[in-house]
C-alpha cells in the first residue's frame, strides 16, 4: 500500500557513485510514479561526507533522507539524522551496502525507492563511541587494520575482494592484550586479534559473525576474536560460513555499554571508517534513535529474519 506523499531528500556520494545524473532522474521518476515530490538533491564534500546535509535536509522539513554512497557516507548521514523525526532510507553505492543488507532493504535503486513509498519504517538503536555515530559495528584492533588497508581506490577497482588482499596481510600479527567490561561487570582480561561490537551481526558474503544481534534489542553485541595461529584462522572462518553458532576462538557478550582497553594504541573503525587510533574503545548504545526505511515483508530478502535476543553474558566459548 503506497504512503502518503512526503518531502524528501538525497544525499549522494559523487566520489563512490557513478552516473549521478541519471540516478537523479532515476529517483525523481520513480518518486513520481508513486505521487511524490521530487527530492531535494545534496551532495558530500571533502569538508562535510554528509553529516551537515543529513541535518540541514531534515530542519528544512525533509521528511526522508536518502544517502547513494559507501557504508562510510551511510554512516555520517546517521550522525545527521539521530535524534531528529526525518527518516533514512538507503540506496545502493559504494563497496559494503552493510545496513541494507542486514535490515533487508533491496539494494537496487526502484527497491529502495519502493521502501521509502511503500514499505515500513523501523526504529533501530545506535551506537556510539567518542560522541561519533554508528550502526553496524564498531572495532579495535585486526578488523580496523583491515579497513585501514583497503583505501576507497581500491575498492572502487576490486570491491569486497579488496578485503581479502587486505586481511591476508595482517593475518600473523601481534595479538592484543585486551580488558573487557560489559554494563560495569567483572573486568575480562584476554588474548585478542579483534574486538568488534555489533549493532547488527552480519558482514560481507552474508556471514554472521554476531548471529544473535538485532538492531533494536537495546543492547550491542561483542565479538572477541581470538585465533593465534593459520589453523586457527580457517576453523574460526569455516566454523562462521557454516553458521555454527558455536564457533572456535570466538567469545561473545552482550551489553549496553562496552569498555574495551588495549595494552597499546590500537586501529579501530566504525562502521568501516577508519578513526584515531587509541588504547580504548568505550561504546554506548542509543536507543530507537534512528526511523529506517525498509522493504515491505513481501520483499525482503529471505534469509533476512530477526533472531530471539538471548541473555546477555558469555555465549560462544573460546576454544
Amino acid at each position: 500500500m503506497a504512503r502518503t506523499p512526503q518531502r524528501t531528500a538525497v544525499v549522494v556520494n559523487a566520489h563512490r557513485v557513478t552516473g549521478t545524473d541519471e540516478l537523479r532522474e532515476q529517483i525523481t521518476s520513480a518518486l513520481a510514479d508513486a505521487g511524490w515530490p521530487a527530492p531535494a538533491w545534496l551532495e558530500t564534500t571533502a569538508e562535510d561526507p554528509g553529516t551537515g546535509q543529513a541535518r540541514q535536509a531534515a530542519r528544512d522539513g525533509a521528511e526522508v533522507v536518502m544517502v547513494c554512497g559507501g557504508d562510510g557516507t551511510v554512516r555520517a548521514v546517521i550522525e545527521g539524522l539521530v535524534g531528529t523525526d526525518a527518516a533514512l532510507a538507503v540506496l545502493p553505492g559504494g563497496t559494503g551496502n552493510l545496513l541494507a543488507k542486514n535490515l533487508g532493504i533491496p539494494t537496487d535503486v526502484d527497491g529502495g525507492v519502493r521502501a521509502v513509498t511503500a514499505g515500513e519504517r523501523r526504529r533501530i538503536d545506535v551506537g556510539e563511541v567518542d560522541g561519533q555515530a554508528f550502526a553496524i559495528m564498531a572495532g579495535i584492533g585486526f578488523d580496523a587494520k583491515i579497513m585501514d588497508d583497503a583505501p576507497a581506490r581500491v575498492k572502487n577497482v576490486m570491491g569486497p575482494v579488496a578485503y581479502v588482499f587486505s586481511a591476508l596481510r595482517h593475518l600473523v600479527d601481534r595479538e592484543m592484550h585486551v580488558e573487557i567490561t560489559v554494563d560495569g561487570g567483572e573486568t575480562l582480561r584476554r588474548h585478542a586479534r579483534t574486538v568488534v561490537v555489533g549493532n547488527v551481526g552480519r558482514l560481507q558474503g552474508g556471514v554472521d559473525l554476531l548471529p544473535d544481534a538485532r538492531p533494536d534489542s537495546g543492547e550491542l553485541d561483542v565479538a572477541v576474536v581470538a585465533p593465534r595461529n593459520i589453523g586457527h584462522w580457517l576453523k574460526l572462518v569455516v566454523a562462521i560460513a557454516l553458521r555454527r553458532r558455536h564457533a572456535p576462538h570466538r567469545e561473545t557478550f552482550r551489553g549496553s555499554h562496552v569498555l574495551v582497553r588495549a595494552g597499546a594504541p590500537e586501529p579501530r573503525q566504525l562502521d568501516g571508517d577508519v578513526i584515531d587510533d587509541s588504547t580504548t574503545l568505550e561504546v554506548s548504545v542509543r536507543r530507537s534513535a534512528l526511523t529506517v526505511c525498509v522493504a515491505a515483508a513481501d520483499e525482503r530478502a529471505d534469509d533476512i529474519a530477526d533472531v530471539d535476543a538471548r541473555p546477555g553474558g558469555v555465549r560462544d566459548a573460546a576454544s
